[in-house]
């Protein structure tokens, strides 16, 4: 071997073999070429996959999605696509939020027989996120008669749609009819009906016997259920309760989450009971938990309710810290602590911090300081701080709506009132009880009465509830002003919207009627409410009718006072027989009062009886007046002699 080739035998140690010489002709038998071929194929780079066709059934349903029209292109492919295809089309326009074509798809389904359990779980969920719950009622009701009604998951959804819009009543009464339909409600049926407690008045006793039939039915509670029932107790004020779930809970091996520590610590905000929280969020530490914006932000609620300022202030401090802080919630519940303990002026050190720190405000705390300066009689700087908010902020929520009106009313900024207002229309946004009520207060206080009864129809057209003392300022203020008709008008809207009403109400309008020589609509107040109004008020009205009120009703309002059980006086008749006299044609009501008199047992005085005697000829029936006139007497004085006994 010669020297030379010594370093290439050292170096092939370290390399790969040389690739072998190319076959000029085999020299192996026939049978091992194969394997020779396929030896060589490992030599080359693996070829890349070919795609895959995509199946007719997934291509259609890929169509129907990106379609603007989905049910066209349902129709083009209705005998390609399956049931299940259908449910991912369903549950991609729900996805997305198309609640149009949801609906559509889903009709398209249902007309060809398209559906399962899963179709209708996945429709009456996304009706819930929709906020239609009356579509998810209707249509669970046409399915009623059908097997699919067997299913506890459709009826879950239906369940979920009703609580999560706020229909609480229609819930419970669908999970009786659950029961009555033989259906046995699983753990998710109570953890969705005990998520709708939450918000009902009585919704912890309600929860109770939730969990109760839960038991009955050998149905175990879990984590869910727990976080649920802690956030009822909340929500309800039922701390000690809370503390009993809370340990039962870990007692069974559930291990508490940061909703559960959330709840509980919630339920120890409602009586700002720090000293708990503090031992609670220490419990979460050392679980090994940390505590998130919304534990912190619930501690600061904790601590400022409490009045424990310094705390609250080194905890805002670490909010800002670990960019917790960068809306103005924290701020919001520091400054409102601070505005109820007094300390307006730390408030508003603290607020002005805010806006340094380059804090976007929607308002709200905005709202809490020009309000606190407002009830401080800080009239100029409340005003000050809306017309800031106002210059820097194109949109306005109802409650900073309010806090400007207010503002701007207290200092009779009349221009700022109207600015707002058209504000309003602007932005689309409906006037709420308070908002009409502080309208009408500086209307009537500015003296523009036109302008309040406006609001008060307004208010009145929309539904709201009427404030009776208010109206009845505004009521007695128009007629003082010389607009009688519509103080009538704000009488009759006040009382037509509640179900009774001062006594008080009824005498002011009738003053303001009799005053102003509206008898007619005087009549009407007297006819409704004679015995809640006084005797005087009564006989003044009385007397005016008599003398200038609609003659053909003279015979109605002695009727009306009479059943009042106001003794109707002699001077009264006497002004009527006079009207009468002066109106022979009205002879036939005259001779039906006379009668009616008999019947009730008033007669007429002797000025009266010379007078009709007198003239008499005038109606043709002196010989029948005569008569009804001797039967009054006698009536009279056995109805006397009655009354002696």
């Amino acid at each position: 071997m010669e020297a030379s080739s010594l370093p290439m035998l050292t170096a092939s140690r370290f390399l790969p073999p040389p690739p072998p010489p190319p076959l000029l002709t085999p020299t192996c038998p026939r049978q091992a070429v194969p394997f020779v071929r396929a030896a060589a194929r490992t030599l080359e780079a693996p070829e890349a996959p070919k795609p895959q066709r995509p199946s007719p059934r997934r291509s259609a349903v890929a169509e129907v999605k990106a379609s603007s029209d989905p049910v066209a292109a349902l129709n083009r492919f209705e005998d390609v696509l399956q049931t299940q295809d259908c449910n991912i089309i369903l549950r991609h326009c729900g996805d997305t939020r198309r609640w149009d074509d949801l609906s559509k798809v889903f009709e398209w389904m249902q007309e060809r027989e398209m559906t399962n359990a899963a179709s209708y779980s996945s429709y009456f969920k996304y009706l819930g996120l929709s906020r239609d719950p009356a579509r998810a009622l209707q249509v669970y009701g046409a399915i009623q008669d059908c097997t699919m009604r067997v299913h506890v998951s459709v009826c879950n959804s239906v369940l979920g749609c009703l609580v999560k819009n706020g229909r609480f009543d229609s819930s419970f009464k669908l999970y009786d009819e659950m029961i009555r339909e033989g259906l046995s409600p699983d753990p998710f049926t109570y953890s969705t009906l005990l998520s709708g407690c939450v918000k009902l008045k009585q919704g912890y006793t309600k929860a109770m016997g939730l969990i109760n039939e839960m038991k009955s039915r050998d149905l175990q509670m879990d984590s869910v259920i727990y976080g649920t029932l802690l956030a009822i107790c909340a929500s309800h004020n039922y701390c000690e309760e809370a503390e009993v779930y809370f340990q039962k809970m870990k007692d069974e091996g559930h291990s508490p989450n940061l909703f559960h520590y959330s709840s509980l610590l919630n339920a120890y905000s409602e009586n700002a009971d720090y000293g708990k929280a503090e031992l609670l969020m220490k419990d979460l530490r050392s679980s090994g938990l940390t505590p998130n914006k919304v534990m912190l932000t619930t501690l600061l609620k904790v601590y400022s309710k409490g009045g424990i300022f310094e705390k609250a202030k080194d905890l805002l401090a670490e909010l800002e810290a670990s960019g917790f802080a960068q809306d103005e919630m924290p701020y919001c519940i520091l400054i409102d602590g601070l505005v109820k303990g007094g300390k307006i002026e730390e408030a508003n050190m603290l607020f002005n911090e805010m806006k340094e720190k380059g804090v976007k405000s929607d308002g709200y705390a905005f709202s809490i300081m020009i309000s606190a300066l407002h009830r401080g009689g800080h009239h100029q700087e409340s005003k000050q701080l809306a017309k800031e908010f106002e210059a820097e902020n194109a949109s306005y929520d109802l409650v900073m709506l309010n806090t400007s009106l207010r503002t701007y009313c207290s200092t009779n900024d009349m221009e700022s009132v109207m600015r707002m207002l058209k504000k309003m229309d602007e932005l689309n946004i409906s006037p709420d009880n308070i908002t009409f009520n502080t309208l009408i207060r500086y209307f009537c206080n500015a003296k523009v009465y036109h302008l309040a009864y406006k609001t008060v129809e307004d208010m009145h057209t929309k539904g709201h509830q009427l404030n009776e003392e208010l109206c009845s300022h505004v009521m007695v203020q128009l007629g003082k002003a010389g607009f009688p008709s519509e103080a009538f008008s704000v009488y009759n809207m006040l009382r037509y919207s509640k179900r009774t009403v001062r006594k008080s109400l009824h005498e002011k309008a009738l003053g303001i009627l009799v005053s102003s020589e509206l008898l007619k609509d005087a009549y009407i107040v007297v006819k409704d409410n004679a015995e809640l109004i006084s005797p005087s008020s009564l006989e003044k009205f009385a007397r005016a009718f008599m003398v200038s009120g609609n003659i053909n009703l003279i015979n109605d309002v002695m009727k009306a006072l009479n059943r009042s059980g106001w003794r109707i006086s002699q001077d009264i008749f006497g002004r009527a027989i006079q009207r009468y006299i002066q109106k022979p044609d009205k002879k036939h009501l005259l001779l039906c009062l006379l009668d009616w008199m008999t019947g009730q047992g008033y007669s007429v005085d002797s000025s009266s009886r010379n007078l009709l005697l007198k003239n008499a000829q005038l109606f043709g029936q002196k010989q029948l007046i005569a008569e009804i006139l001797s039967k009054q007497q006698t009536a009279s004085r056995t109805i006397g002699q009655r009354h002696k006994k």
